[in-house]
């Protein structure tokens, strides 16, 4: 396997993989709605393509890209579901050198608009299903763009015609540079807008080189991918380290607790990356299955030594935890070996630097509890910084040290555990979810005259929203339903609160701020 040298760019990693074996397997989607094993229903169905097929759809899609308009540094932008349209139309920018905004396909108006305006678009791509909702973010947001619906479990390409390419030289266009932007990544932030975080063409590389040596992946693998495709997980651990080992992916429109062991078996995955909150549910909707040998699986957050030995049992092989988030490209620390420490982060990941700062910046002893930081080189080994943000990409900045506002201590043999995270960011379900944006979107409520909203925990999502209200007539306040309204048209369902507390005040220290402390006491009630 190739290891990292030097910076390349993503497009050139994809031509390689391409080149070297044009037959081999890439990828096999099953159709939505085909697994119903546990009702009889039909056979499965699914549609595959080796390297060389779905370069040309690759080559495809990118013809009618550029025809509608999208040069290098175009940005192009996908509300879809997992689907071979989303991984063709990514392809695609990237080798044109344009770069993608995924976002939530079940994003509210508001949250669409916002990528929208904030990254202006000249082509977006929905789901007919959704379309009226996608046209009015389209429209309230003012940006001018050619839109393409697209049935996400069309496997045709029918709804791209072949595009004009303009002739220069060899290639079509020009070579992307390994500086250039591949994707803004949107990712909940604390100031209650979500950050827009910039990653490059040499990030995809990188991650795609790291996540495939850290696994020890090979051609002959094969990753099955459950999590959406408009996170950073799937897109870093899954495809990008396949396509630069030259492996080959089984992809799901969506994650099935009942149906994943069987996926898994029927496709014959042999790796696989997950959270906490989905292996939670697979515990409880499912049970052994027969032909399932996967030799690798990713897990972030933490699992009881209970559920690690009936998943090490059921999976063929230990999960092995990791550590990473959007910004620092691959996940810099990983479990490693037959033996991973079920309860343990793991060990930096190699090619990565992480170390546990002290508040004095130095490095803490082992044992001490003190800030995660990651260090490395802003648009090839970390995030190029936030959109259109210098204040905050400089903010989480000490020095050459990335503040993840995670903490954590390291022991002498040099595993890390995670002992807390940034207070304003949650982790549901493995998804950041910042209580700031909830608290801003509840604000507007006529009827409330105050917001908090903190974490409760949560068996199968590792914690939840939850919001202490005040009302503004405390007499005559709005309904429970009224608010759970409120948010399903503001929020989209991993930020919606599970609970709703009514209180005359929201408790505060002396100088004003809120006790979040006493807050927290009561949501664990």
């Amino acid at each position: 396997m190739t290891t990292w040298v030097e910076p390349m760019t993503f497009a050139a990693v994809w031509k390689r993989a391409v080149n070297a074996n044009p037959n081999a397997p890439f990828l096999i989607f099953e159709h939505p709605h085909s697994d119903d094993s546990a009702k009889g229903k039909a056979a499965k169905t699914s549609t595959s393509w080796s390297y060389g097929e779905f370069d040309a759809e690759v080559n495809r899609v990118a013809g009618h890209l550029y025809s509608l308009g999208v040069e290098p540094g175009s940005s192009v932008h996908l509300a879809l579901r997992n689907s071979p349209t989303f991984v063709a139309t990514w392809l695609a920018a990237i080798s044109i050198g344009a770069w993608i905004v995924p976002s939530d396909p079940m994003g509210t108006v508001g949250e669409l608009c916002d990528h929208l305006r904030r990254t202006m678009p000249t082509v977006g791509v929905c789901a007919p299903s959704r379309t009226a909702l996608y046209r009015q973010a389209v429209t309230e947001s003012g940006v001018e763009m050619a839109i393409i619906e697209v049935e996400e479990a069309d496997c045709s390409f029918a709804r791209f015609p072949a595009g004009t390419i303009p002739a220069q030289g060899p290639t079509p266009w020009p070579n992307p540079a390994v500086a250039d932007r591949a994707a803004v990544l949107f990712t909940s932030g604390t100031t209650g807008q979500p950050k827009g975080v910039e990653i490059t063409q040499a990030n995809y590389a990188f991650a795609g080189c790291v996540m495939a040596r850290a696994a020890d992946l090979r051609a002959k693998d094969r990753h099955i991918v459950v999590l959406p495709l408009f996170h950073a997980n799937a897109q870093y651990y899954s495809f990008a380290s396949a396509i630069w080992a030259g492996a080959s992916i089984a992809l799901m429109p969506t994650f099935s607790a009942s149906g994943f062991l069987p996926q898994v078996a029927r496709y014959g995955a042999t790796v696989a990356s997950l959270f906490a909150a989905p292996l939670r549910m697979i515990l409880a909707r499912s049970g052994p299955t027969a032909h399932v040998n996967l030799r690798h699986c990713w897990f972030a957050q933490n699992i009881t030594d209970e559920q690690f030995e009936t998943l090490s049992d059921w999976f063929g092989c230990p999960p092995r935890q990791l550590y990473g988030m959007t910004e620092t490209i691959p996940a810099v620390l990983t479990n490693r070996g037959d033996r991973p420490h079920p309860h343990s982060m793991g060990r930096v990941t190699p090619g990565c630097e992480v170390e546990i700062h002290g508040q004095d910046g130095t490095i803490a002893d082992p044992g001490q509890i003190g800030s995660i930081v990651v260090r490395g080189e802003p648009g090839v080994t970390l995030f190029a910084g936030y959109l259109d943000d210098p204040k905050t990409t400089a903010d989480n900045f000490h020095g050459d040290w990335f503040l993840t506002g995670d903490q954590g201590r390291q022991d002498s043999d040099g595993y890390f555990y995670f002992e807390g995270r940034r207070s304003d960011v949650l982790k549901v379900a493995g998804e950041n979810v910042s209580t700031v944006e909830v608290e801003h979107v509840l604000s507007k409520h006529p009827e409330l005259l105050e917001v908090a909203v903190i974490g409760a925990p949560d068996l199968i999502l590792d914690e939840v929203p939850v919001a202490f209200v005040v009302a503004v007539d405390p007499a005559n306040p709005p309904t429970v339903d009224g608010l759970n309204s409120w948010c399903e048209t503001h929020l989209t369902k991993v930020k919606r609160p599970r609970r709703f507390t009514f209180l005359t005040a929201l408790p505060r220290t002396s100088v004003g701020k809120i006790r979040t402390y006493a807050l927290k006491q009561e949501a664990m009630l």
